[in-house]
């Protein structure tokens, strides 16, 4: 029924100006419908992402939206770093943390948040 249909990360954020500033400024995201400023949504690769206000951004502990980077894990990882961007170390078996990259099983995987604790991850290999 849905399998070739679209969807759309929606992610929950406390204020959508700070969220504006991490996914344009800090990520690169470029908005791809601006009709609604309180909810912008972003074209990011041939997915959206919708980020809109909500009481509960944050609260999720598990991975809100995750990006297939490839091979260029290990370029994206030291330029998001350079912008700010705090990774996340988690102790996962099978993985091993080499910098802020989490390896093994066949896959390259960073985490991290953005200013309202969603996480967020980059993965490289089979996801």
């Amino acid at each position: 029924m849905l399998e070739a249909k679209d969807a759309v990360a929606t992610i929950p954020v406390k204020d959508v100006k700070t969220a504006r500033k991490f996914y344009e400024n800090t990520l690169g995201l470029e908005p791809a419908d601006d009709s609604m400023p309180d909810a912008p949504v972003y074209k990011s690769g041939s997915s959206r992402i919708l980020v809109y206000q909500s009481e509960y951004a944050g609260t999720n502990k598990a991975t809100t939206a995750t990006w297939g980077v490839d091979d260029d894990i290990d370029e994206i990882v030291p330029a998001l770093k350079a912008k700010g961007v705090s990774f996340e170390h988690y102790e996962l078996p099978g993985l091993t943390v080499q910098g802020d990259v989490h390896v093994g099983q066949g896959v390259k995987v960073a985490w991290f948040k953005d200013p309202d604790g969603n996480i967020l991850s980059l993965v490289s290999g089979r996801a």
